[in-house]
């Protein structure tokens, strides 16, 4: 079956071609370590990690890099806060450490590397070499900048004309540079106090002198631009030449129409072949954003809610449609990640019961579990269309549910090729974990559950029903039915 992906390059729907039959490069913009990560960040790390999923599933040897930004000016606006220590360094380390975290708790699979721009400043240097030698990009006053008007196909991403383009930059940087979009490769010295003060809390002390690391370079001492980190790092990790780029659709311009021209100036060639832009997560109808203050840290919502219902969250919604982030749609993932995970546990029991035999077929269950496998096969080769992959999962749990309600003798091998499509395309490919109330160990998910319901009984005996009630349909919001019995509560995830 072929895959198609939306490339916003051309603007149009293109059957995916890497150049390798066999192996597909695909480099992921990463976050800027300034802050903890949120829904927002997550969003693109779920999506893209999908991605890769399905490209090893239909049988690439997928090599996949993401990296962290550590150098930056936000970052350099941290210094001095409780348990941040005083240079842009240990910033972004105790950043760094808190976003793998997120990354392993929502079940990513690991990138092949991470780099850091920090490691990597001499194969920066050395593409800002290569730049300035071919005539795209000069010198002024110690920084170098980039000549847009050198680079004829500028704009092709964000669909822009030079003319048309805003001025880069801050505007200290106008002055040098010959046209106002000429953007940054290498700026001379540390950043600029009032750079860094922009972003600095309200309840730090301004920083009065320049600060952050620097670099020594054919041309000052200073600091790598933003834009040319990124094309460093994947050439270095990745090739001149890759199959996907994916990032947000917030870095369309100018970040990447930066990275395609600097990588292509210096390459003499295509960069990324297709342009995969994720589409933004919104609350209230504004951008989930650091910035804004309205996000939703991955923390707090891996905390809340688990993080099997925060994938699920995340991918009830193609990469291509903008999402929105609220109480009900939190609420809907929560149902469909229970309403899947009972399904995958009531056809194991059923598979595993005694009821479930070797001559016994119905023809029912058998067709929903093949409509189930085109259904998601054809989801993902639509440009990744997670949305429509869940639908194709759920659709068999309905049926799962429905069969185990209304059969006394059940069907082994219809029941076990049930569970095997779940874990399947719902584990492999989509990341969720079954067999989990929360991603963690379901031992002790049981044990916990227990002790909630001692606490419920405690409070039943005390006469405390309402305290009782709220205890179980908390319980209830968690995915746990709670039964009770002549001989205490029982309980079924």
């Amino acid at each position: 079956m072929t895959l198609y992906v939306s490339n916003t390059r051309s603007g149009e729907r293109e059957v995916f071609e890497p150049h390798d039959p066999e192996d597909v490069l695909v480099y992921t913009c990463g976050l800027t370590v300034s802050d903890d990560s949120h829904l927002g960040h997550a969003r693109l790390w779920v999506q893209s990690d999908v991605m890769s999923r399905w490209l090893s599933h239909v049988g690439y040897d997928v090599r996949h890099v993401q990296n962290f930004t550590d150098v930056n000016e936000k970052i350099v606006a941290r210094t001095g806060e409780d348990g941040l220590g005083d240079t842009e360094a240990t910033v972004a380390r105790h950043y760094i450490d808190s976003v793998i975290e997120d990354m392993r708790d929502l079940n990513l699979e690991r990138a092949e590397v991470y780099p850091r721009v920090s490691e990597h400043v001499p194969e920066i240097i050395d593409l800002v070499e290569t730049l300035v030698e071919e005539g795209y990009a000069y010198e002024s006053n110690g920084s170098v900048y980039f000549d847009v008007t050198s680079f004829e196909d500028y704009g092709k991403l964000s669909g822009q004309q030079v003319d048309e383009v805003e001025a880069q930059g801050p505007e200290s940087e106008q002055s040098e540079k010959r046209h106002p979009a000429d953007f940054a490769l290498w700026k001379a010295g540390a950043v600029a106090p009032e750079d860094a003060n922009q972003h600095r809390s309200d309840d730090l002390p301004p920083l009065e002198e320049p600060a952050g690391q620097t670099w020594e370079s054919p041309w000052s001492e200073g600091r790598p631009g933003w834009h040319i980190e990124c094309s460093a790092m994947s050439t270095t990790h990745l090739d001149d030449h890759i199959d996907v780029h994916v990032g947000g659709q917030d870095l369309v311009f100018p970040h990447h129409e930066n990275e395609v021209a600097q990588s292509e100036a210096a390459a003499g060639g295509p960069f990324a072949k297709y342009w995969l832009h994720v589409r933004l997560l919104e609350t209230e109808g504004e951008k989930m954003s650091s910035s804004l203050g309205n996000f939703f840290t991955t923390k707090n919502a891996i905390e809340e809610f688990g993080p099997n219902v925060v994938r699920m969250f995340l991918v009830s919604t193609s990469y291509t449609q903008r999402q929105t982030y609220s109480e009900e749609t939190i609420s809907e993932a929560e149902q469909r990640w229970e309403r899947l995970q009972r399904a995958y546990e009531r056809a194991t029991d059923a598979a595993d019961s005694p009821d479930a035999y070797a001559k016994v077929a119905d023809d029912d269950l058998r067709q929903a579990v093949r409509d189930a496998r085109e259904g998601f096969e054809s989801a993902m080769n639509d440009d990744f269309n997670t949305r429509a992959a869940v639908s194709a999962l759920l659709e068999l749990a309905s049926s799962v549910h429905k069969y185990v309600d209304g059969a006394e003798r059940y069907d082994y091998r219809a029941l076990v090729d049930a569970v095997e499509l779940f874990e399947e395309f719902g584990g492999d490919v989509l990341g969720f974990q079954f067999g989990t109330a929360d991603g963690g160990d379901a031992a002790l998910a049981d044990d916990l559950v227990e002790l909630v319901l001692d606490i419920r009984e405690e409070a039943r005996d005390a006469g405390n029903y309402e305290r009782a009630d709220q205890l179980r349909d908390r319980l209830e919001s968690l995915g746990v039915t709670v039964e009770d019995t002549d001989d205490g509560a029982t309980f079924r995830r």
